[in-house]
């Protein structure tokens, strides 16, 4: 069985899997939820991305992980990608969750679809932070009015720096064993660069029909793909 590290996108923390662990453990899997510097409980902890990557590689060597696969969703899809080599042979495969993927020498802000300018002048005019959506934000989104009152309450400002660090990838993402999970209500398709990658015959791609939240609209459905995507040769 797998060791799951589970990184939830921008805003989150390790609470935010709590309805996808059961499945996983009940299948007998480890899951280990993680909160990245400066988010949730850990908020006034200086973070770039760089930052967010060796938290995730930290927590694999802490608990002297195997058979790791690495879970990114959103934001984190960025440091986890990088994180994966990082982790050598204790990877067994990455599933990125409806997220970014690191490109070297890119950030996530590189990639924000008003320009990087824009993006970069929202993070000064909130003291470096990128504040958490509002609940309107949602809609759209498969999501229940509780859920998103879920979100939003546990929501805290996202440390900048690690939105506009570049990524630094030493060898080709497409290189590592991966599964692209696309959440439909978010868009039918892959962006650009995920199928770009989606073309290696080590990446497979699984569509879900709900928003960019799955582990709240459609936690049990989650759990059993990545159930299937660690025990799949």
């Amino acid at each position: 069985m797998a060791e799951f590290v589970l990184v939830a996108g921008a805003w989150l923390g390790s609470w935010a899997w709590d309805e996808v662990v059961p499945g996983l453990r009940a299948a007998g899997h480890g899951t280990h939820p993680l909160t990245l510097s400066g988010l949730g409980d850990r908020r006034g902890v200086p973070a770039g991305q760089q930052t967010h990557v060796q938290d995730i590689v930290e927590e694999v060597e802490r608990h002297d992980l195997r058979e790791v696969v690495l879970v990114g969703h959103s934001y984190s899809g960025i440091p986890v990608g990088q994180a994966a080599e990082r982790i050598g042979d204790r990877l067994a495969r990455i599933v990125f969750v409806d997220s970014g993927v690191p490109v070297d020498g890119e950030s996530f802000a590189s990639g924000w679809w008003q320009g990087r300018a824009v993006f970069e002048a929202t993070l000064a005019e909130n003291g470096g932070f990128w504040a958490p959506l509002p609940a309107a934000e949602y809609a759209g989104q498969g999501l229940t009015d509780e859920q998103i009152a879920r979100i939003v309450g546990g929501s805290t400002p996202h440390p900048g720096a690690s939105l506009t660090e570049p990524a630094v990838l030493p060898r080709p993402l497409g290189e590592l064993p991966a599964t692209y999970i696309k959440c439909l209500l978010d868009g039918p398709e892959p962006d650009e660069e995920v199928a770009r990658l989606l073309t290696s015959e080590r990446w497979r791609l699984v569509k879900m029909n709900t928003g960019h939240w799955p582990m709240f609209s459609q936690p049990h459905e989650l759990a059993q793909i990545l159930h299937r995507e660690a025990t799949r040769s």
